[in-house]
């Protein structure tokens, strides 16, 4: 976390950038990048600390946020720490633009831009980067279709000296996705149940969605997390004199966060409900505040028949350390009873080397549903 003092303490580091400017001093300032192909940002041989990353992308691919894909290297290791579809990383999930602000990211848009429609998204991101030997930076367009417009900052600080950073944590950075979560049965409407009476089903933690699992030591300082809430329950409804039971799309955020920290069996940290993790309550509400908020609102008067979300809570002020290991899960609804999408970029430092990430899936497996039924109309 930055604080006003560090402003008049000396900084031993020297400042570089890359940056997609045109060398020929014209204003062609952006890359382009044809389908499938991958290109390093940024690539530097030496110590520092990447301080801030700015891009903003021109696509006529309307879910270019989720077809590109942002990834790290620190000190040549074997696998990325970065590894995520670019609006994911920036705390903007399923591909969805808008404008918001917390302690650790940025993004403005257009007020009415969805899919790059009007323009397209500044994007940034100031978590400290330290790197001791290299770093490199890469991005990849999996669209079908050619980005013309790539434009980006990687800022940094330059160390002539290894020892300033001689024990450093990595920063990372992890997507995952569930298309749709399991419950081990039919949806509740399906069986005729009505959610709300099923809140006292005991939990199985085991059927949570996982979020980050690493092994090491560190610490995790946040995630965010996209719901796509698709799961009906039975509710009563007046019909004259009657009461009918009809579906309709009932409240995923009774799901509780659960953080096991070295490989305890009971979990240290044990939430109270989706929309209490991420620093709010009685629903998510349409606000971005410093440490957890909301970045895309389910309740889009744009969209009315799209559930989609994003929100997200930054560990900044409170790190969750471990020695050995962390696993960071949630349930999906109470007791895991409900089916919806989920997926999540996790953030956290830790000491090298990392677990193996799991397999980023593919471009189409990570095609949110709502926008398959868009496209198709």
């Amino acid at each position: 976390m930055f604080y006003a003092d560090s402003l008049f303490a000396p900084r031993s580091g020297r400042p570089r950038r890359f940056s997609s400017h045109d060398p020929t001093g014209g204003n062609r300032d952006f890359w382009s990048l044809e389908p499938g192909e991958r290109r390093a940002l940024a690539e530097f041989e030496g110590a520092g600390v990447v301080r801030h990353i700015w891009m903003t992308i021109g696509h006529p691919d309307r879910l270019y946020l989720r077809n590109m894909v942002l990834r790290a290297w620190w000190d040549d290791e074997p696998s990325p720490s970065i590894e995520a579809p670019i609006g994911d990383f920036f705390c903007l999930g399923q591909g969805i633009a808008r404008t918001f602000q917390n302690a650790a990211f940025s993004c403005v848009t257009h007020k009415d831009n969805e899919g790059n429609l009007g323009g397209g998204v500044a994007l940034n991101c100031w978590l400290p980067m330290p790197f001791r030997r290299a770093m490199r930076i890469e991005v990849e367009n999996q669209s079908d279709q050619p980005c013309g417009h790539f434009y980006f900052y990687v800022d940094f600080e330059e160390f002539h000296e290894a020892g300033a950073l001689a024990d450093v944590l990595y920063f990372h950075a992890q997507y995952r996705q569930e298309y749709p979560t399991e419950t081990g049965q039919p949806l509740l409407a399906e069986q005729g149940v009505n959610y709300w009476d099923r809140l006292d089903t005991p939990v199985d933690p085991a059927e949570n969605y996982v979020i980050l699992e690493a092994v090491g030591r560190g610490h995790y300082v946040g995630c965010n997390l996209s719901v796509h809430n698709l799961d009906p329950a039975l509710f009563q409804k007046p019909f004259g004199d009657a009461l009918l039971k009809v579906p309709e799309l009932t409240w995923w955020g009774e799901g509780d966060d659960m953080i096991y920290i070295d490989g305890e069996a009971h979990p240290s940290l044990y939430g109270t409900g989706s929309e209490d993790y991420f620093t709010q309550a009685w629903g998510m509400h349409d606000h971005a505040q410093l440490f957890g908020g909301t970045t895309v609102n389910e309740h889009d008067p744009r969209h009315p028949n799209r559930r989609a979300c994003t929100s997200y809570r930054l560990h900044l002020l409170d790190p969750i350390a471990f020695r050995e290991s962390i696993r960071v899960t949630i349930e999906h609804g109470h007791a895991n009873l409900q089916k919806n999408d989920y997926s999540s970029v996790a953030y956290w430092y830790q000491s090298e080397p990392h677990a193996e990430f799991p397999e980023l899936p593919p471009r189409d497996a990570r095609i949110p549903r709502f926008a398959a039924e868009e496209l198709v109309r």
